[in-house]
């Protein structure tokens, strides 16, 4: 994988990928910064909600669930002092549709953070990450009703 960031001024850049997209890097005005893009920690946190996120929603649809709207949300505090990295994270899997079942979310959050997503794997080495879902039905318009949530825990391995 090819990444890079090309400085424009100040404290503000842009990234760039193999892929061939790139995005705003900037800083708080607090810093010296424009205010005029991604921090880069930020990107760390939604790079780990993008991974388990297409993991998750490509799992959910072989399996044929009904979903009709999937959001990912990353919750990741940061050590007060420098170089203040995150602490912990707290994964969250909100998921609205038709009789969507606990069993398949379940699974599909396990692969996700067992097999697929190397942003997961990789971070839940340095520190712990806490993996929650909601599972909503959809109902008339936009009203939803909340049917389950709650947290997935990893089984403990055998020695």
């Amino acid at each position: 994988m090819d990444a890079k960031v090309t400085w424009q001024t100040g404290l503000s850049f842009t990234a760039s990928a193999g892929s061939g997209f790139s995005a705003p890097l900037g800083a708080e005005t607090a810093v010296g910064g424009a205010e005029d893009g991604f921090r880069p920690m930020e990107l760390i946190a939604v790079g780990l909600a993008g991974c388990t996120a297409m993991d998750v929603i490509s799992i959910l649809q072989k399996k044929r669930q009904e979903v009709t709207a999937f959001e990912v949300q990353v919750q990741a505090p940061r050590a007060e002092q420098h170089p203040r990295v995150f602490t912990r994270a707290e994964i969250e899997y909100f998921i609205s549709g038709h009789q969507i079942e606990e069993a398949a979310v379940l699974r599909a959050i396990e692969l996700s953070a067992t097999r697929y997503c190397p942003a997961q794997a990789m971070l839940s080495k340095v520190f712990p990450i806490t993996l929650k879902y909601s599972i909503y039905e959809q109902e008339a318009g936009e009203e939803r009703r909340l049917v389950k949530s709650g947290e997935f825990i990893q089984p403990v391995a055998e020695l």
